[in-house]
């Protein structure tokens, strides 16, 4: 099924310069954890790190989401063994249902910890450019995966880390969830990327890449033109540009955890900012009240949090639900375009 088979050693000579010189590895003899699957593209990731010069330490997470899981972390382990890394094997259960992958991915993250590398290549960038597309993603999103030790073989493709395991003799684990069209990520990979290129007329994995990195850089700059910018400043934020305007309240609101908040809930609190309304609502049952020229982000009251509590009517998204019968609304209900938002006076 899977494992090591005796190494090819002359055509990895050749093939393994020419696509270190395309990969993102830190120094020779910084010390670097690998997130290794057993697939082709980690695999490859374990070799290419290894001839870098880095000191790995390559990670098998298991999920328990198939039958047999658990034996993979040998083909693993036998890998790490042949090139000279470190072992380490963590069972991190995710549950089956919604958001798999998205769930799996966190608990990877967590295993591995922060600056691990991972096997995403070119063509897992342009993916997820297109996934970030369909999600509604802006410049951040769009700009994807930044390359750097974390992600050091965006500059390569899939199909060379699959000749990168035929030259060293390693038989990668094949994960038969890759074709299950039901997962996002499958159907871009296997039904829209197929078709964008169709309809191109060319191979669009350099274009979505290419066009990432220079979103990448524009993101990057507006980042560094916004951080100036003090986001509980009503008239700064009124008076700057919308995008820095944008980008210092979207900071502010996330505050370095958790899900960046919506443009609509952005451009609320930018009225605040304006003076067209005193106060507003913002996720997590938190309010942004202006005061003096003055935002401040205040907590989560009880109150809000209730307001904030789905129905079990499920309403439309965005609105509260229904007050229990006989009580009055904290505020009077406003339209559909200023949920959340507290009217001047």
């Amino acid at each position: 099924m899977t494992g090591t088979a005796p190494g090819h050693g002359d055509g990895t000579a050749r093939l393994v310069p020419d696509l270190l010189g395309r990969c993102r590895f830190p120094a020779p003899g910084t010390r670097l954890v690998c997130g290794v699957s057993g697939g082709p593209d980690s695999l490859a990731l374990l070799v290419l790190a290894v001839a870098s010069g880095c000191r790995v330490t390559a990670v098998h997470v298991d999920h328990a989401l198939r039958p047999g899981s658990a034996a993979e972390a040998e083909v693993v382990a036998d890998a790490a063994r042949r090139y000279g890394a470190a072992f380490r094997s963590v069972r991190a259960p995710v549950d089956p249902g919604p958001n798999v992958e998205a769930r799996a991915r966190t608990a990877r993250r967590r295993v591995l910890g922060p600056g691990a590398a991972t096997g995403h290549t070119m063509d897992d960038q342009a993916e997820t450019v297109l996934i970030n597309l369909l999600r509604g993603a802006a410049a951040d999103g769009l700009a994807a995966m930044r390359p750097g030790p974390g992600h050091p073989l965006l500059g390569i493709r899939r199909r060379e880390t699959e000749l990168v395991c035929s030259a060293e003799g390693l038989r990668p684990v094949r994960d038969p969830s890759n074709g299950d069209l039901a997962l996002v990520r499958n159907s871009v990979r296997h039904r829209l990327l197929p078709l964008c290129c169709a309809v191109a007329g060319r191979d669009l994995v350099p274009v979505l890449a290419r066009q990432a990195g220079l979103l990448a850089d524009d993101a990057e700059l507006l980042e560094e033109l916004s951080a100036d910018l003090d986001p509980c400043d009503g008239r700064a934020l009124a008076e700057a540009p919308l995008p820095l305007a944008r980008r210092a309240v979207r900071r502010w609101l996330r505050d370095g955890s958790g899900y960046p908040p919506d443009l609509a809930a952005v451009d609320r609190v930018l009225a605040v900012a304006r003076g067209e309304v005193r106060a507003t609502e913002v996720a997590g049952g938190r309010r942004v009240r202006r005061r003096q020229r003055r935002l401040a982000l205040e907590p989560p009251s009880q109150e809000r949090m209730l307001l904030e509590a789905p129905s079990q009517e499920q309403p439309p998204p965005g609105w509260p639900p229904a007050e229990p019968a006989g009580q009055r609304p904290l505020v009077p209900s406003p339209p559909p375009s200023a949920v959340g938002e507290l009217p001047v006076g």
